[in-house]
């Protein structure tokens, strides 16, 4: 099946821009700026693109009901779209990941992710691949402070280096499937 949407997970605002759970949306900027994209719509609880991208039909995605409704704008859109979760990436934040690295999976449970698992709820599947984009932990911070922080200075390169491959993993998905992706950029 062809990739029809990427969805990014973030909070709106300007408060969260750059923390750790807003990676999702950082990503999607980047794909915005490979796609030329110069204005997005708001409409479905989200704010997204349509774009051509070598001749497959793309909706690019950030929800913007928080993180843990995004569920809510996914469906919207599928549904309105006619889109299939198979036809769908999820880039979202993953704790158990070391800063800055990628993993593709074409399915499973939402590991804790509670943006993913509202989606995965919303659409009653787990069959939907998703990009985990890693953002470490650290013990002696809570959790939803931690995912709220933004990247240690030391971390900022590897973040950035990260955030370009998540976007070319999924670019690679859009052009020559999940699985071609998968087989490339789960090996690095």
């Amino acid at each position: 099946m062809p990739i029809k949407m990427i969805v990014g997970l973030g909070n709106p605002g300007k408060r969260y821009e750059t923390t750790r759970h807003n990676i999702g949306f950082l990503v999607v900027d980047e794909i915005f700026k490979s796609c030329d994209v110069k204005s997005t719509q708001d409409k479905f609880k989200a704010s997204f693109a349509q774009v051509n991208y070598k001749g497959n039909s793309l909706l690019l995605v950030k929800p913007q009901t928080y993180m843990n409704l995004s569920g809510e704008a996914v469906h919207s859109i599928a549904n309105y779209f006619k889109i299939l979760p198979s036809e769908i990436i999820v880039i979202c934040d993953d704790l158990d990941l070391p800063v800055g690295k990628i993993r593709l999976r074409e399915n499973g449970s939402s590991g804790g992710q509670k943006g993913l698992q509202n989606i995965i709820q919303h659409l009653s599947t787990q069959d939907i691949p998703r990009i985990r984009f890693g953002i470490g932990k650290n013990p002696l911070i809570e959790t939803a402070d931690y995912v709220l922080g933004q990247f240690e200075k030391e971390s900022v390169e590897i973040v950035k280096a990260g955030i370009l491959q998540a976007k070319d993993a999924a670019l690679h998905s859009v052009e020559k499937g999940f699985v071609s992706a998968m087989n490339q950029y789960n090996k690095r």
